[in-house]
Formats: C-alpha cells, structure tokens, sequence
C-alpha cells in the first residue's frame, strides 16, 4: 500500500497518451514519465535514503523536478520543496529544521550552498533544467522498475514550510490522504477529464503548483503544456490548443494588459481558475468583459490545500470564494469565545476535513494551539458567509502578507531592518497591489542623530531575502502608531500608505 503512489502514478505505466508538452517542442508520455520516476527512486535507494526520511529540494521547474516528487512517493520518503529565491541563510534553516538526509540544488548553485549541506549533514546532490546533474546522471544508468516502499495513508508524503506566528517558519506535515483526497475531490468538481489540457506556468514549489495542478492532472490523466515560467507571448499563443489554465491574480491582470486577449484566443478554454491571493473585483468584471469567461476562484492554504470554491455550474461571484468543498467542513467562529457565529457576521474561519494536514514539524505546542481535538484547523483568516453560502475573505487575523501567491511574515523583515544600528524599530505592513494582491511596505523609526539610508536597507533585503519579500517602499516614520496595550496598529499604517497613494494620484 502506497497511497500517493498507487493513485497518481502507478496507473499510467502502461499510458501512452500525452503528459507533458515541453518548451522545445517534443512531449513526454505518461509511460516514459512514469519510468523516471522509477530510475530516480531506485537513485533515491541507492544513495541510502528510506521511508520517513526527507528530501529538500531547491531546483528549477523541469520534468525531472516533478518525476523526482513521483520518486518520493514511490520510495516513502518526504518530499520538501523550496522556493527557488531563497537564499543560503534561508536555506540553511530548512535543511537543519528539517532535518534532511537530501538536499538537491541547481547545480549553479551547488558550491554556495555545499557548507549549508554540510553543516547539517545532508547529503548535497544536483539537478539542471537541461539534464545536467549529478541526480540525472545516475538515474540514467538505473532501471525504471523500482519497489514501492509500504506506507500507510497517514504516513507523511511531504512537508511545506510556512510563515509563523513568531516569525519562525514551521513546516506543515502533509499526509498521503491528504493530498490524494484533495486531488480527487478537485478532479471531479472541476470536471477534469483526460481530455484537458492545462497550462501549468506556475511554479512547483508550493501547493498550487505542484499539489493541484499536477496531482488533479494526474488524477484526471490530463495532459500539460509545461511553461518554465510565465510568459505572456507563450500562454497566448498556447491557449487555442488548451482547455484549463489555473494561475494567480497577476496572470489574468498582466493578461487583460495585453490587447491579444480576447473572445477568440480564448474560444477553446472551458476553465480560468485563480488563487493563492485575492483575485479583485474589476479583475473578475473585466475578465469576463473581455473573453466571456467567468474566472473561478478558490480557497485554499498550505495547510489544507484547498477548502471552497465557486461552483464549476452555477454562479462564480465576485470577491467570493464560493462555498465548502465536498467532505469539508468550515465554520465561522468568534475569535473571543470560540463560538460558531450566525450567516452574515465576521469571524475566525476553522476548516476540517480530510485535506487538513496533521500538525507542525517539531512544533507540538503551535499544532495544539491551531488544530483542534475535533479537527478543525484555525485558518488565521477572517470571513463571513453570505445568505447563499458563498465564502467572503476580508481579512486575516494572523499578521501574514500574501504576494503572488507566496506567504510573507513581516517579522522575518523587522528583524532584519532592526539589525541596522541606525534603526530604532521598524513595522513592516501588506497593502493592495493590482498584480500581486498585496505588496511589502516597511516604516522604519531612525535613531535622532543618524538616520538610515532607505536605499541601503533595501540593498540589504536585496542580499538577505528572497525576491518576493523586498519591501516595494521602505518609509521613514517618527515614530509607530500604538494602541493603549503598547501594541503596533499596522492596521493605520496601511490605510496611512493607501491614503497617500491615493491623494499624490489625485494630485
């Protein structure tokens, strides 16, 4: 018994039909991925690796990055995926927390992070888009039959890290059944069949990515056409000939900038999907306006995957994230005394079911405080249903900034800003962005006799942190907004930078 495996991958050894269309042109079938998945996990095998133990991974998108995911679920290892922008210091908490056997990397990037293998006592191997690596080396020479280990449903399958309420990331604990449940349920509500054909431009590092679109493709033994990344010109110019495209706000924003959107480049679509971030209400509207087509947004997170979604038949509403999916429960709960509130009042939103996961890496104090004894998982958001059912996110009560689909923990930035020796203190606040759902915005209090130089901070964040967390401003303030308890009100920060912005657009 192999959950994950048995489900998405050993039913295609036979499956001559199309997986993956590639950037060059050429495709894989199933049968020729499904034997690299077999030659990686006997790789796996042969490098001394076995069921339990985990696999960090920080590689470039590629069919060999996704046969090694098939290659942990054949061998019961536990796949750890990780943002390509992270830096060796980030890094470096990964793998020690984690506590990784393996750790592969772009092998551009294999001298940099070799001490942060070593420090840790991982074992550093590589992977190249191109085929290049010592990974693809060696699965070259092995056979595409490989063992399937013995795991059981609740055994883990993979481990996400994502931001936490103290700033240190924790690593959410995924199970066979959960991915595998959340797969299947989103293959049937959205009507996947092996008829369709998806863009895949999102990244494979994180649930959406990789947990939906590939496991609903294989679910469903759909095919992909499998973009490096996105690319406005490719995803135009390959949407006559696909029938899905899941992606976040920023896709359909930068697609409805670009005057070749319209009716009949999009004729053959049956689905527009979009989340990981708040998709905008004139989004939706003008989406609509310019190809007929109603985007359907979902809900979801990193530790459940997905929880709702607006209805395949039926209406898609706007600023809604549609209503619980089947086999899910979510509940709307006074924050103060934890009592389910009446339809129309906001609250904390709790989510169970079998797609929740089943705790923190090493964290059991942080898994008691935020999944419950009877399964309910507290989301950290704020939302309210309406009088149909539909789900409406307005908020989040953790202090979490989301930016193109990728969590942000605005302590991880305070901490660096307060290094500054010119930085009294420092608040760092998500505000609206068109593209990206919200942006990173940090004030910073200076010392009186010496302030900093806000563009050396940013040259700071530039070197310490990923790309997707570099504050778009960096302001300098007297001194930060509190309330009677002495704590931060980044809730009048933000309405501070948003009515500035609005009154120099006025201007």
């Amino acid at each position: 018994m192999n959950p994950l495996y048995d489900r998405f991958f050993a039913p295609h050894r036979d499956n001559k039909s199309v997986f993956l269309k590639l950037a060059d042109g050429t495709a894989l079938t199933y049968a020729e991925f499904r034997d690299r998945v077999g030659q990686i996990a006997n790789t796996l095998l042969a490098w001394g690796l076995h069921p339990g133990d985990r696999v960090a991974v920080q590689i470039e998108k590629s069919p060999d990055a996704l046969a090694l995911y098939g290659a942990c679920a054949q061998t019961g290892t536990v796949f750890l995926p990780l943002n390509t922008g992270y830096t060796a210091d980030e890094l470096s908490y990964f793998v020690k927390d984690s506590g990784a056997k393996l750790f592969i990397c772009d092998p551009a990037n294999a001298e940099a992070l070799d001490p942060v293998a070593r420090r840790h006592r991982a074992k550093l191997e590589t992977l190249g888009v191109d085929g290049a690596g010592s990974l693809s080396r060696a699965a070259n020479s092995q056979s595409p039959i490989a063992p399937t280990a013995e795991v059981q449903g609740n055994d883990l399958a993979a481990l996400l890290y994502t931001s936490g309420t103290t700033g240190r990331s924790k690593g959410a604990m995924l199970t066979h059944d959960n991915l595998v449940s959340n797969a299947e349920t989103l293959a049937e509500y959205w009507r996947f069949t092996s008829d369709d054909v998806l863009l895949h431009a999102l990244p494979i590092f994180h649930t959406h990515g990789l947990f939906v679109a590939i496991n609903v493709t294989l679910a469903a033994g759909s095919s992909m056409i499998f973009m490096p990344k996105f690319d406005i010109d490719v995803l135009l110019a390959e949407m006559p000939g696909a029938s899905v495209l899941m992606g976040v706000p920023t896709f359909y924003t930068r697609l409805l900038d670009d005057v070749r959107l319209n009716k009949d480049v999009s004729a053959e679509m049956r689905l527009f999907i979009s989340g990981s971030a708040p998709l905008l209400a004139e989004t939706h509207i003008a989406f609509q306006q310019r190809t007929g087509h109603r985007i359907l947004e979902r809900y979801g997170m990193t530790e459940t995957n997905m929880n709702a979604s607006n209805p395949y038949d039926g209406d898609r509403r706007a600023g809604t994230v549609g209503r619980p999916l089947p086999g899910i429960a979510i509940k709307i709960m006074d924050t103060d005394t934890d009592t389910e509130l009446p339809q129309g009042e906001i609250g904390q939103i709790v989510v169970r079911g079998p797609n929740v996961f089943c705790g923190y890496w090493n964290m059991p104090e942080k898994t008691a405080e935020e999944l419950w004894p009877d399964g309910f998982f507290i989301t950290g958001d704020l939302g309210q249903f309406d009088e149909d059912g539909y789900l409406q996110i307005v908020g989040r009560q953790k202090d979490l900034i989301i930016s193109g689909g990728y969590n942000i923990y605005p302590k991880e930035i305070e901490l660096l800003l307060d290094e500054n020796p010119n930085v009294v203190e420092s608040a760092v606040v998500g505000v609206p962005h068109a593209d990206f759902g919200e942006a990173v915005v940090a004030y910073v209090v200076p010392t009186a006799d010496s302030p900093p130089d806000p563009a050396l901070l940013q040259e700071l964040c530039r070197r310490k942190l990923a790309r997707f967390k570099h504050p778009q401003d960096i302001l300098l303030i007297t001194d930060l907004p509190r309330n009677t308890m002495g704590k931060v009100q980044k809730n009048v920060l933000r309405d501070r930078y948003i009515h500035a912005k609005q009154s120099s657009v006025e201007a």
